[in-house]
């Protein structure tokens, strides 16, 4: 089974996680002015490391961006600091149904039922009727795009039993996978005390859905699906915005603010950048395209650091 890891990177600081209430209003005020400047500084193209860093007082901000072809870091903030991923858990759903897929355990044909349990979660979802089912190529399709909860939900319970274990299994796979600080409490990304990861975890998570189940990552680059004869639109804004990004997937809880991992391939580069905490969706992927720029421009040696990419059976 292939999986990526990191070689250690020097530790920073890690602020604690922020409560699932929100911050005090100060605080949010200098959050708010730390990003909104870093925005501004991201205009030009490749901006230098002190215009793209984020203030300590921006408590949710994270980011990395990853060469997924060498395994380079070419730039990180707060990248091993606890976050919480949101929807950006979907992201290991998929990679444990993908590996269901792979076994014969399930196929894109195969009826996946929807339980009162799941059919009760919090938008977005589907909104499936009692006894309703939902197959599998739908279903993969409603988290890429529509970022269903209620099919999340299903989608654990048919392969873990139930979404408890199944977010067991989760934390065990980003332990193989090398996501040394993540914990998944659930299979959606609705708020959790105890489910959290960092942005590093989330690179070596969304470099791993590529090289491993290549033949499925299409699926993260769709925009919008067909179900029950009616035309399901996503939020990825990221897709058709700028020339060579193909995925992967969104998340926002107010305890996180706007996440997302990013796909860039083009021209022979590939790209795996991380944003979480951004204090909108337009914040957040003006400064993905940023960093695209910028890591896409000439660097200095000294903004790159080594890491290893393993992908081993």
């Amino acid at each position: 089974m292939g999986y990526v890891s990191f070689a250690p990177i020097k530790q920073q600081n890690r602020p604690a996680l922020p409560n699932l209430r929100s911050l005090s209003l100060l605080q949010r005020c200098f959050a708010i002015l730390a990003v909104l400047m870093l925005v501004a500084g991201c205009a030009t193209t490749a901006p230098p490391e002190s215009v793209l860093a984020v203030p300590a007082p921006a408590q949710k901000y994270a980011a990395i961006v990853v060469d997924a072809k060498t395994g380079k870091q070419m730039f990180e903030v707060n990248s091993t600091a606890q976050r919480y991923p949101a929807s950006l858990t979907k992201m290991m759903t998929l990679y444990l149904l993908f590996e269901a897929m792979e076994s014969g355990r399930v196929s894109k044909e195969t009826q996946i039922p929807v339980s009162d349990y799941a059919a009760s979660q919090p938008p977005t979802k589907l909104r499936f009727r009692h006894g309703e089912t939902i197959d599998v190529d739908s279903a993969i399709r409603a988290i890429v795009v529509k970022s269903a909860n209620d099919v999340a939900v299903a989608v654990g319970e048919a392969l873990g039993g139930s979404e408890q274990q199944f977010a067991a299994t989760m934390t065990a796979k980003a332990r193989q996978l090398g996501m040394t600080s993540t914990v998944f409490r659930n299979a959606s990304g609705l708020p959790d005390d105890g489910q959290y990861t960092t942005a590093r975890d989330m690179a070596v998570l969304g470099m791993a859905l590529r090289s491993r189940f290549p033949q499925h990552f299409h699926y993260f680059s769709e925009s919008d699906f067909m179900f029950r004869g009616k035309l399901v639109r996503g939020h990825n804004d990221m897709l058709g915005r700028v020339r060579g990004v193909d995925g992967i997937k969104t998340g926002y809880i107010r305890a996180s603010g706007f996440n997302i991992v990013t796909s860039y391939n083009a021209d022979g580069r590939q790209l795996i950048v991380v944003v979480m905490g951004a204090d909108s969706a337009r914040q957040r992927n003006d400064h993905v395209e940023a960093l695209i720029q910028r890591s896409l421009a000439p660097a200095s040696a000294d903004t790159k650091t080594k890491l290893m990419f393993a992908d081993q059976q």
